[in-house]
């Protein structure tokens, strides 16, 4: 039988430089469940697509409960290691953030995502020395637990904050002395400054991927180690949902929905013992 410490040390094998780990975000169990069919090896929440699933917006609005209730759920659904995106912990405090991380490990899952952004502070994103104890209480509580739970920092310089590549590379260095385990950079495309990231990171780098951004294989060229989707198959979704509406009321014409996974198949999918 596979314990909950095999499968954190499975996930955690998966975050190979140059042969990224890729991550189909999912938002509830049914689109965690389509993603395992369709061969992910492994499934990562998206906190946007969570807290929309869930009525709430985006940017830390979300409560604890709700989420790690989302979070257990979705462990349920798949049989692959799961990794939470949790914001940035769902706490204004260090212990807040390590009680967060006893809920996810609580849940089932194997990896947390928590981000620097402030979205209620004076500054986009937090100063360096309060990431530090955020994460540090992370990594504390994890190792409480005897899982070895993979805590990726999030570094959201390249989204609100300067866009300074140095910048990056300093929270970088920080938050891997602080415990994490790898560093997710959204919003960097380049791939020279992918690569540069690669380059000084004592930690398996993870980038955002998406229209406009380098492929799988030139991102396994620049030494990424990890692949995400974000929140953008959830968007993509609900695209479908309101261009489908759109033309039910416009044209009166049903072609949006085509294409649909077929019923039988995706309820027999959420039918697993």
């Amino acid at each position: 039988m596979t314990t909950h410490q095999d499968k954190a040390l499975q996930f955690r094998s998966m975050h190979v430089p140059g042969r990224p780990l890729l991550l189909p975000n999912a938002w509830d169990a049914a689109s965690a469940r389509v993603a395992e069919h369709a061969g992910a090896a492994a499934i990562a929440t998206t906190s946007a697509g969570v807290a929309w699933s869930l009525g709430s917006p985006d940017g830390d609005l979300l409560g604890r409960e709700a989420a790690l209730a989302l979070v257990a759920r979705v462990v349920a659904a798949v049989d692959a290691p799961v990794s939470a995106d949790v914001e940035s912990g769902y706490a204004g405090d260090p212990e807040g953030v390590a009680a967060t991380v006893r809920g996810v490990l609580g849940a089932g899952a194997v990896g947390v995502n928590l981000e620097d952004a402030d979205r209620g502070g004076p500054a986009p994103l937090r100063t360096v020395a309060d990431q530090v104890a955020r994460l540090a209480a992370a990594r504390a509580a994890a190792d409480e637990s005897g899982i070895s739970l993979f805590v990726n920092a999030r570094i959201d310089v390249h989204l609100g904050g300067s866009g300074d590549l140095g910048e990056t590379l300093d929270r970088a260095a920080a938050y891997v002395e602080a415990g994490a385990d790898g560093v997710f950079v959204p919003g960097l495309t380049d791939l020279a400054s992918i690569a540069a990231v690669v380059g000084k990171v004592r930690a398996p780098v993870n980038i955002l991927a998406g229209p406009g951004a380098p492929d799988v294989a030139a991102l396994a060229g620049a030494g990424v180690a990890r692949v995400s989707l974000g929140s953008s198959v959830a968007q993509a979704a609900y695209a479908v949902a309101r261009r489908a509406t759109a033309e039910l009321l416009g044209a009166g014409t049903y072609d949006s929905v085509a294409g649909a996974i077929d019923y039988a198949e995706l309820n027999a999918l959420l039918a697993r013992p």
